[in-house]
């Protein structure tokens, strides 16, 4: 993911006047372009959206899950725009018709080969400083996962396949299969 052209300055109006079809993100004033997710990447989104949702619907819980793409406006200006993997959102102010504006509590993102540098440094600095509390990125061609936990500001790797704890619930892990 690099920007679209170096040096202009973009903002939400341009998210919104991208072709249909076309998506990207903006951050800090410059627009990412990002490349169509693969299978093996939905598939993930699913398994992770699936556990989630079970967990939530089970325990009565009032946090919604979001899969991408779902427009999430991290600052109160018109500079960041991104779309996670996936949004869990427990504070429902936080939701209008048009997405998230402020922090998600969780965030996951699927690591793909354009998006790892973005995923793994530009949106670990911009989650953290937007008060997202835990954010996970999942890097199937590494079999890891890794989990920040910013409110207890920790940081945990976890074999792709196995048992994560989520650290917004204290009774709940993901659990993924080969």
């Amino acid at each position: 993911m690099s920007p679209l052209k170096k040096g202009k300055i973009y903002t939400i109006d341009d998210i919104y006047s991208l072709p249909d079809g076309e998506r990207a993100e903006l951050i800090d004033r410059h627009l990412y372009s990002m490349a169509p997710p693969s299978t093996g990447h939905q598939r993930l989104v699913k398994k992770f959206v699936f556990q989630i949702e079970a967990y939530i619907r089970e325990h009565e819980g009032f946090c919604e899950v979001f899969p991408s793409p779902f427009a999430v406006f991290l600052l109160d200006d018109q500079t960041t725009y991104v779309e996670p993997d996936i949004s869990v959102i427990c504070d429902r102010s936080k939701l209008t018709e048009d997405g998230c504006h402020g922090a998600p509590d969780w965030i996951i993102e699927i690591v793909s080969p354009s998006s790892r540098s973005m995923d793994c440094h530009r949106k670990l600095f911009l989650y953290r400083t937007a008060g997202v509390r835990e954010y996970w990125i999942v890097d199937a061609a590494k079999c890891r996962i890794t989990v920040y936990n910013f409110e207890q500001e920790t940081t945990e790797d976890y074999p792709l396949t196995g048992t994560i704890p989520a650290g917004i619930y204290e009774d709940f892990s993901i659990k993924l299969q080969a």
